[in-house]
């Protein structure tokens, strides 16, 4: 069976990379489109400098960046408020931003009530 190949709006991945930027926000949707359009803020601007330079470890707070097709394939460490996550790039994050990738928060699982958690909980015997 034949790989599917990958197509974003109709675009194939390299039609998308020989785009310039203009004609790529056209493809996004509304919202990403206006904010590209606004322009990038300095942290995202620092971000974007350290990827044409090609550098490794590419740690970032940034996580309102749209994925442009100049950051596939880039593997990029985003913090989500406690550790830093690595992020891989792929032509499927395109036109989303970097913060839906890695999430804030954690699943809660609670388990049994403490001792002293509610009036019940004091016949329970202690072992």
């Amino acid at each position: 069976m034949a790989k599917k190949e990958f197509t974003y709006r109709g675009k194939t991945l390299e039609e998308i990379r020989n785009m310039d930027s203009t004609q790529f926000m056209q493809l996004l949707p509304s919202r990403q489109r206006r904010s590209l359009k606004r322009g990038f803020t300095h942290p995202q601007k620092r971000l974007l400098e350290k990827v044409k330079k090609n550098k490794r470890n590419l740690k970032t707070h940034s996580r309102d960046l749209i994925l442009t097709p100049e950051l596939l394939d880039k593997t990029i460490v985003l913090y989500n408020g406690k550790e830093w996550m690595p992020v891989k790039v792929t032509p499927e994050m395109l036109g989303h931003y970097l913060g839906e990738f890695v999430m804030t928060r954690k699943k809660v699982s609670h388990n049994a009530p403490g001792i002293g958690a509610t009036r019940s909980s004091a016949s329970v015997s202690v072992k």
